[in-house]
């Protein structure tokens, strides 16, 4: 993409208000982007931040003594662990498309074509794996052979047929 051509004042293009609005939109994406900021180091600084949570762990001998069979403090460890990784996946997740939105903001305020290569490498690497990630999501939700197209871990066994 190249720079944003804006019509001559007079020629019928409406072209000063829309500067003006482009301005208005830039500014707007900057002020969400400083209180995305704000709230993204608060977040890290907490117990729910990346950081923080990839720490906290529970191990199955917790929950009922080593090698004891204990049906439902398997399905406690195991449901703790997926939960887990989500979480540490959406804070990667959001830490990235926050890191995308500030690269956007700043080729938005410079213009396309003068965004350094260092950030462009980092937008393409950033895109890269979000696409990755939901490549792999959309496959997980994806029934398998013979299986029933709605089922799922969370509603599993619950319908009346």
């Amino acid at each position: 993409m190249g720079q944003v051509v804006y019509p001559a004042d007079g020629g019928g293009g409406g072209g000063s208000r829309r500067r003006g609005d482009f301005e208005k939109g830039y500014l707007a994406l900057t002020t969400f982007q400083k209180r995305v900021n704000t709230l993204l180091a608060t977040f890290n600084d907490s117990a729910a931040g990346k950081s923080k949570v990839s720490e906290q762990t529970v191990s199955r001998q917790s929950l009922s003594g080593s090698g004891a069979p204990f049906a439902e403090a398997d399905g406690l460890f195991h449901q703790y662990n997926r939960v887990h990784q989500a979480l540490i996946s959406l804070s990667r997740s959001l830490g990235d498309q926050i890191d995308a939105l500030n690269i956007a903001v700043y080729a938005a305020d410079v213009g396309t074509d003068n965004v350094d290569e260092e950030r462009r490498i980092r937008f393409a690497q950033i895109q890269a794996r979000l696409d990755q990630e939901r490549s792999t999501e959309r496959e997980r939700e994806r029934p398998k052979a013979g299986e029933p197209k709605n089922v799922n871990e969370k509603n599993a066994g619950t319908e009346w047929r």
